[in-house]
């Protein structure tokens, strides 16, 4: 049996704000996930992973919270057929590091290793490989779904029930709770990247280099200077990459061409100031780290850990912005909406707004997931402290800009914005809440974030 409900704890998204109580259970096996969502209490039931969603996707105030990161077990690779078979509590830290050893690599992975296959799948999570590939969604072959009823649901993108399959990509946990997932797999020869960068000097060069060049790229992603003024504005570090082959090593990295060492992260500190991370502060980080990248380098091999996946070096390193926690602001438009892309990046500019991490990255074609965030276009993502004076209306402004250009929010990564604005974002939510009522029809599964979006 699944372990007794503990006292209500307080849980947070990655982002650190908004903590709500909820009593957390531990389930081990698809059952114990069946018989916790049979004794659902009147505040409802939803499934966690390892808490990396920026804002309250992961909570359910006064309700019960699933674990899911105890759905481990054995990950089985089908060599022959192209896929791997792995429980849903299993982090992509330790499916990269089983895939590796054996000469694959995951179709999709996320800026972070620190997430579990469910977790992913139901944020249909995507990488810098969006242009070519599509997100995670689009390689997930088959999932079982304990689903409220007490149905254990096994799923596939064209099967007799592909309309809740397809719902579940990026349905944030409300249509089941997801235990186990094939997804198909990418092989390689090397645990390395063949890594190209260029330094650009304004945004329009770094948009133009991007558009002129990411097709040659399976991977690639530009980090911008937010913070840089006038004509520099948007000046960046475009990294492009595709898997090294054994001939893009050097001879000292092919003698154990699939070693994979993801590294001991260093702990951020357990407290940090309110404000340190600030202009001035992420200013001189900007400045040094744009100066050390190369104009230009071709050929580079990087390790996959260091290339995919650099925050994970940091323990906790969202504690860096302070008690009062952050906020990440992701969005995209279409292509054609620059205009859109480059007035918001101006007001955060223009408004000294310290974002750490900003990202930019060119998405292709989505999944049909009803609540699926990728579209054609640009996506960028900003790391905002959440106590940055106006913050509130300045995002608010965005918001409006971006349903102008039918733009739209990451559901994963949002805690603030408004029901009516995610709703004119999202025309597939009816379809989408249609599906859910007829396998969740006494409204079992239930979130934070459902609630302040009226998504239920």
């Amino acid at each position: 049996m699944a372990s007794q409900p503990e006292r209500p704890v307080l849980l947070t998204g990655w982002g650190r704000t908004a903590p709500t109580a909820a009593r957390v259970v531990r389930p081990r096996t698809a059952a114990q996930v069946a018989h916790a969502l049979a004794d659902a209490g009147p505040r409802g039931v939803l499934a966690r992973g390892l808490g990396r969603s920026y804002g309250d996707a992961a909570q359910a105030a006064g309700g019960t919270v699933l674990d899911c990161t105890g759905l481990t077990g054995p990950i089985r690779l089908d060599a022959d057929r192209g896929e791997v078979t792995v429980p849903a509590g299993a982090s992509f830290d330790r499916l990269i590091a089983h895939l590796l050893e054996r000469g694959y690599f995951v179709p999709v992975t996320p800026g972070t290793r620190q997430v579990t296959v469910g977790g992913a799948i139901a944020a249909d999570v995507h990488g810098k490989n969006h242009h070519a590939d599509s997100s995670l969604g689009a390689h997930v072959r088959s999932l079982t779904l304990a689903a409220p009823t007490g149905e254990a649901l096994t799923l596939t993108p064209d099967g007799p029930d592909a309309e809740l399959f397809r719902a579940t990509l990026g349905g944030m946990g409300l249509t089941g709770v997801i235990t186990e997932a094939t997804l198909a797999v990418l092989p390689v020869e090397t645990s390395y990247m063949r890594v190209d960068t260029d330094r650009t000097d304004s945004l329009d060069a770094t948009l133009d280099l991007m558009a002129r060049t990411d097709a040659d790229y399976r991977y690639t992603v530009c980090w911008v200077d937010l913070l840089a003024r006038g004509s520099a504005m948007g000046r960046g570090v475009l990294t492009r990459a595709d898997h090294a082959g054994l001939r893009d090593l050097p001879p000292a990295l092919r003698r154990a061409p699939l070693r994979h060492r993801a590294g001991s992260p260093l702990a951020a500190p357990p407290w940090a100031p309110p404000g340190l991370l600030n202009s001035w502060t992420v200013g001189a980080f900007n400045t040094v780290y744009r100066g050390a990248a190369p104009r230009r380098r071709r050929g580079e091999a990087q390790p996959i850990a260091g290339f995919f996946h650099p925050l994970d070096a940091v323990r906790d390193w969202n504690r860096l912005y302070g008690p009062r926690g952050l906020v990440q602001y992701q969005f995209v438009v279409p292509l054609g909406a620059e205009d859109t892309l480059v007035r918001i990046m101006e007001g955060l500019s223009r408004a000294g707004a310290p974002s750490f991490l900003t990202v930019l990255k060119r998405l292709g074609e989505g999944t049909g997931g009803h609540l699926s965030f990728p579209r054609p276009g640009w996506t960028l993502a900003v790391d905002l402290p959440a106590d940055l004076p106006g913050l509130g209306r300045m995002l608010r402004r965005f918001d409006e800009r971006l349903l102008a250009a039918d733009g739209r929010l990451y559901l994963a990564k949002d805690g603030r914005a408004d029901a009516e604005t995610v709703h004119a974002m999202y025309p597939d939510l009816p379809a989408w809440r249609k599906v859910r009522e007829r396998v969740d029809p006494d409204g079992v599964l239930v979130s934070d974030l459902a609630r302040r979006l009226r998504l239920l």
